[in-house]
């Protein structure tokens, strides 16, 4: 058995109405079109508390010395049959397309956030998508076939606070994103091996029915978040998301692939030229955020990626609302270069004094990359 290969579930949310994720900035005005990893997992335990097994879920977890028995990417959108994702930052922009450069380029491949999963397999075997069949849609930074729609917009619902003894009115906006009726968001589980599987699949599924009644994100009290009963596909990863890959033993391509985020970033390059390359070494590529455990040995001076400052408040009955400490982590999309896997940890980032930890998940759900001609 290959050892690469473990169980995995593939997840799709249709949301019933607005959906709220709010950016690092805490601006009520704008909002963020990933659900990003750590706040799917911070979404998830407190299901699994209201399922009676917040502690046996936290030894499993955040508290296991060994690694997550389950670790989820990141929440992308879909449309339709098809799923976009965070392209591997080693391949996005293309370096040319049908024969033109990129700065010719009639298509704003740098505007993309998000592309279809299906194109990252060409792209990784140096195929990049035909120039002028594609358009990136403005209002979510998707890649789709020219002429086609997009999956979500981005909208302003305003509301008002009213002072029962004044009657004065206090009149307030807040951001949020509305999705096609065929459109929705899309997740990786990832267990650790059959054993987590039996232990966790039934409660990872119970829990992601009861936040599907309950909301993801802001503004649940106002219905916000909701969507119909989750859809769920087994399999095999990587193979769910890249079929029969074989992973990169050579060092990613460096560019400077720009990113339509709002959220302060950080670019991080190498000089050239660089070293060669480690004996043993993989390229990753995350569909999570990350941050590195002790026992990660990622080669920092190589690889393609980008760091996000991400904060939060608490949402516990021991100091709702008090601000989490911030921490830096790697974006998704980005490439590592590392041994044969990654794992992450996660930190405690509550405030100095609180009752209790409050972990902030950054393990790696990451996916092996194939060998490829690297520029």
């Amino acid at each position: 058995m290959n050892p690469r290969l473990n169980q995995g579930l593939i997840v799709k949310l249709r949301p019933a109405g607005p959906w709220r994720s709010g950016p690092d900035s805490g601006a009520r005005n704008r909002v963020d079109p990933i659900y990003h990893s750590d706040s799917l997992y911070a979404a998830v335990t407190a299901a699994m508390s209201a399922l009676g097994v917040r502690d046996a879920w936290l030894d499993a977890t955040a508290r296991h010395a060994d690694g997550p028995a389950v670790r989820f990417s990141s929440c992308f959108p879909f449309l339709g049959e098809t799923a976009f994702v965070v392209p591997p930052r080693s391949v996005w922009p293309p370096a040319a397309g049908t024969g033109a450069s990129v700065s010719a380029s009639k298509t704003r491949w740098r505007s993309a956030r998000f592309i279809p999963l299906h194109l990252v397999a060409d792209l990784l075997a140096g195929q990049p998508p035909h120039d002028g069949q594609w358009t990136v849609d403005g209002a979510s930074e998707c890649l789709l076939p020219a002429g086609r729609p997009g999956p979500f917009r981005n909208n302003v619902r305003w509301s008002a606070a009213i002072d029962r003894l004044t009657g004065n009115a206090e009149r307030h906006s807040t951001a949020c994103i509305e999705f096609r009726r065929d459109a929705g968001l899309w997740a990786v589980v990832s267990f650790s091996d059959e054993a987590a599987h039996a232990r966790w699949s039934g409660l990872v599924r119970g829990a992601l029915k009861l936040l599907a009644d309950s909301g993801f994100g802001g503004e649940r009290s106002r219905g916000w978040g909701r969507s119909a009963q989750p859809e769920f596909v087994e399999g095999m990863l990587p193979d769910l998301i890249l079929p029969h890959t074989e992973p990169d033993t050579a060092t990613p391509r460096h560019g400077d692939a720009a990113s339509a985020d709002e959220s302060p970033r950080i670019e991080v390059a190498p000089e050239p030229p660089q070293p060669p390359p480690q004996p043993g070494a993989t390229s990753h590529w995350l569909l999570s955020l990350f941050t590195p455990g002790p026992g990660d040995a990622v080669d920092w001076k190589r690889g393609n990626y980008t760091v996000i400052a991400r904060g939060g408040r608490v949402d516990s009955p021991a100091g709702f609302g008090e601000r989490k400490k911030p921490l830096q982590m790697v974006t998704e999309g980005s490439v590592l270069v590392a041994g044969d896997s990654i794992h992450g940890a996660a930190p405690d980032v509550a405030p100095d004094g609180f009752a209790h930890p409050v972990f902030r998940a950054g393990f790696a759900l990451s996916i092996p990359l194939p060998a490829q001609v690297t520029a």
